[in-house]
């Protein structure tokens, strides 16, 4: 059997129209009309309105939903992961599909993450393509108030920050392209430390069980499937830095031979490319796409 990793996309991923076609499956429109009772609000309606889509209160929740719905249809199928680890939101996803937390539970916490990170204003955050990997350490170690957010792989990532730092870096680091994100907030920096702080006390309340396959967190990217440890890292996560570029080499370390990236777009598998070139990437984007 090929030793096979599932991985899921955070914010940045979604996309117009995504999980429309879903409907048609009796099993993910009971899920669709389940999470609508949560949220107070359709996933599906929102994946049909762009405005609405772009919003983090929004993204998140309808990220997690569509991830999850075809997640679980793919082990309906038959198939099931060695390994699971997931993007920022997408760990979430991840940590569900490894049977840590109730599908219901999970989508709480995501609700409640989403609402959080939409209130932060302030900051912001940019990404960099094809830089100079020493000169960013030493410039962002110079510059108070800005961290690396996301390590995605050797040639992009994303940096966080104060408005003026983060310009402070893009400005001094040679990089082939530096674009500011479309986000409210300095997410996964210091600067949100109280709307993580809030989180902690839902993410408290929620019971976390052993992980039935193992899972490699952003913070923390060594396969665990300790439930206590796998709380205490997602509790460093909204703060923490997203370290992709070390998960993608974790897999093959781990005797994966082959990922599969649930959800929409190819963003992750693109990165996992990039650090671990041997791999075999495989797409579960919509309906279509699911394994026979």
């Amino acid at each position: 059997m090929t030793k096979t990793a599932w991985v899921f996309p955070g914010q940045g991923s979604q996309a117009l129209g995504m999980g429309i076609d879903l409907l048609n499956i009796p099993a993910a429109k009971d899920k669709f009309a389940e999470a609508e009772a949560i949220l107070g609000w359709s996933v599906t309606e929102i994946c049909q309105s762009e405005e609405k889509l772009s919003q983090t209160l929004y993204t998140q929740p309808s990220l997690y939903v569509v991830e999850s719905i075809l997640a679980d249809l793919v082990r309906q199928g038959g198939h099931q992961p060695d390994l699971v680890a997931g993007h920022s939101l997408g760990e979430y996803t991840a940590l569900y599909i490894a049977g840590v937390f109730e599908w219901s539970a999970g989508l709480h916490l995501v609700k409640r993450r989403a609402e959080l990170m939409d209130s932060i204003s302030g900051g912001m955050m940019a990404a960099l393509m094809n830089f100079d990997r020493k000169q960013l350490e030493e410039v962002i170690a110079q510059t108070p108030d800005v961290v690396l957010a996301n390590d995605n792989s050797s040639a992009q990532v994303v940096i966080s920050g104060t408005t003026e730092a983060v310009q402070a870096v893009m400005s001094q680091v040679k990089a082939k392209r530096a674009i500011p994100l479309k986000v409210s907030g300095a997410f996964h920096s210091h600067l949100i430390a109280a709307a993580a702080a809030e989180f902690q006390d839902i993410l408290e309340s929620v019971e976390f069980q052993p992980a039935v396959v193992s899972v490699l967190s952003n913070v923390e990217p060594i396969p665990s499937s300790d439930a206590e440890i796998l709380k205490q890292r997602l509790s460093k996560q909204m703060t923490g830095s997203v370290r992709w570029r070390e998960i993608s080499l974790q897999l093959p370390a781990n005797g994966i031979e082959q990922v599969l990236e649930i959800g929409p777009g190819n963003v992750l598998t693109g990165l996992i490319k990039r650090s671990s070139p041997d791999l075999i990437l495989k797409n579960v984007r919509n309906a279509a796409e699911l394994p026979a």
